[in-house]
């Protein structure tokens, strides 16, 4: 799988300046890629249906990016073929006052899927040492002064560990979680934004903020990186895709959740003995119906 050059469980550090956002050598490959895309859709579905059918398994999807990297893109075009039945999506935004009287885990908790059903996470949990990070906003919370007094540093390690331990209770509880960051480079978000500017059925995606947040791109970079190096594990990997050509994302895209899928537990139920038995009569009571 080619994206297993993309994969970070914590054997080797992350530097995102030292990754790339394009597809490089492999544009060469574009139209072979498309269709290897579209096999891996039709592969997902497939081995999704018997996923469903067996329950044994849960899987959450984790996408996060800066903004114009192409999360909304990627849950369309890659998770679009999937059967809704089986499938959520849930877009963790700035949490509101319901939210903030809990646990940073507490709405993501509840979105968890069932067994035997996938939930796509556009944005997440990570929000939480990410955006309130880089800006501080730790700060504002209301919470005792023994969780807010040994300072950032020490408040964003306990998140990190208490973010492992929650993974890892989730895996131990039947779940995996595939976490995708697509790494969109400044220039190709510069590019994807003057065209939400320039075309009228994209202004809606815009926003002042995206502005601000631009530029502090070198510090989310920063943070990113030690966000991914502090919360890479085996189980719960990180993959840090090139996010410049959207074709290729999606390929990497259908190849990592492919890849999850058939590592699930995907086996059609067997149907009791004594039941299989009966399965004669019933066939024969109901072609008899055709006489």
């Amino acid at each position: 799988m080619k994206a297993e050059r993309f994969l970070f469980d914590g054997s080797r550090t992350c530097s995102l300046r030292e990754l790339p956002c394009g597809a490089g050598d492999e544009k060469e490959n574009k139209a072979k890629l498309v269709q290897r895309t579209a096999e891996n859709l039709e592969k997902m579905a497939e081995v999704q249906d018997a996923f469903y059918a067996d329950g044994r398994e849960g899987l959450v999807v984790v996408l996060q990016a800066l903004d114009a990297a192409g999360k909304d893109s990627t849950v369309k075009h890659v998770m679009g073929g999937l059967n809704p039945q089986g499938v959520s999506v849930h877009s963790f935004k700035q949490p509101g006052k319901e939210e903030l009287a809990h646990d940073f885990l507490w709405r993501v908790n509840r979105a968890l899927p069932a067994r035997g059903h996938i939930a796509i996470f556009n944005r997440s949990y990570y929000e939480d040492v990410l955006v309130v990070q880089v800006h501080d906003l730790q700060k504002t919370y209301r919470m005792a002064p023994r969780v807010l007094e040994d300072g950032k540093k020490e408040f964003f390690r306990k998140r990190y560990r208490q973010i492992r331990d929650y993974e890892e209770y989730l895996y131990e509880n039947s779940y995996r979680i595939v976490k995708i960051l697509l790494h969109v480079s400044k220039e190709k978000q510069r590019e994807r934004f003057l065209e939400r500017i320039e075309t009228p059925s994209k202004n809606w995606k815009f926003s002042e903020d995206d502005i601000r947040e631009r530029a502090l791109y070198d510090t989310y970079a920063d943070t990113f990186d030690e966000v991914v190096n502090a919360t890479a594990t085996r189980h719960s990997p990180w993959y840090v895709l090139p996010a410049d050509q959207k074709w290729y994302t999606r390929y990497l895209v259908s190849e990592i959740v492919l890849d999850a899928l058939e590592r699930c537990c995907h086996e059609y139920p067997r149907l009791p003995e004594q039941t299989q038995e009966k399965l004669a009569g019933y066939r024969r009571m109901l072609e008899s119906e055709q006489d």
